[in-house]
């Protein structure tokens, strides 16, 4: 692939995402997209942009968000809902659906890529985890997400308890401690610990804890970890790029942010989502 294009959060906002790609040239033949999660969910369009990229085949991804998480979900628990979501009814109803929703379904929780040093997930990473932990823990999950006790697996996947993933707690348990750092983390303790209830305000952190990024485990040293979620941030680095958050808040009408690496130089692109 010629470039890795890495995107923020979409959130359903399919115009935004179009205008992005065009502004980039993006070539589906030759360039790879690198998706940081939250495809679907309050942009409006979450259908037209699955089933864009999952209509591209080979190399593109996205790793998968907590609105992604959801929207699984509301297809699991589809008859047990009582608060409709009509932009993800859209995508169950449509002829198109189940296809869009079993390639969502199959989407990775975290990416490495060890020429490019680049780590991509959608929230964050457990200050604990080296890099075979990390990957371990995502595995766990893809499997759940992918395998014939998916049903089991959402029926306890919701919960902030326990705040804090430890290798000997029962399955699913275990499970949705590893869903919450990967796709809901934003500020953390050294043990692991996670806030569930701070706005994401970095000048403001809970008294205790720190952004997840500041205590990354040693074996991180030397990469980039490529994140979204956390549009309070907007487009960020943190130590020259040991961290960088893409999230710039497109569905709050902001920007939609791409970061392109080619040939081991990486740019920032953005458009304006107002």
């Amino acid at each position: 692939m010629s470039r890795t294009i890495f995107i923020g959060d979409i959130q359903g906002c399919w115009d935004g995402l179009a205008r992005l790609l065009d502004r980039l040239r993006f070539d589906p033949a030759a360039d790879r997209l690198a998706l940081a999660g939250d495809l679907v969910n309050r942009g409006g369009k979450s259908l037209k942009v699955l089933r864009f990229v999952s209509g591209l085949g080979g190399s593109h991804f996205s790793v998968l968000g907590n609105h992604d998480l959801h929207l699984l979900a509301y297809w699991q628990m589809q008859d047990r809902i009582r608060k409709r979501n009509r932009e993800f009814d859209r995508i169950l109803e449509h002829a198109d659906g189940e296809r869009v929703l079993g390639w969502l379904r199959r989407q990775p929780l975290l990416w490495l890529d060890p020429d490019e040093r680049i780590a991509l997930v959608h929230a964050g990473i457990d200050p604990r985890w080296d890099r075979i932990g990390a990957r371990h823990c995502a595995e766990e999950l893809e499997q759940a997400l992918r395998g014939p006790r998916f049903a089991r697996f959402i029926d306890n996947m919701y919960g902030n308890k326990p705040d804090r993933w430890q290798h000997d707690q029962a399955r699913y348990t275990r499970l949705r401690t590893i869903t919450n750092v990967l796709t809901r983390m934003r500020f953390a303790r050294a043990d692991g610990k996670l806030d569930f209830e701070s706005s994401g305000d970095l000048e403001r952190p809970p008294k205790g804890y720190r952004p997840w990024f500041e205590m990354l485990h040693p074996a991180w040293d030397g990469w980039s970890v490529v994140f979204g979620h956390w549009s309070l941030l907007g487009y960020y680095e943190y130590r020259g790029g040991k961290a960088i958050c893409l999230d710039s808040g497109c569905v709050w009408g902001r920007e939609l942010t791409a970061m392109v690496v080619e040939d081991g130089r990486r740019s920032i692109v953005q458009i304006d989502c107002g």
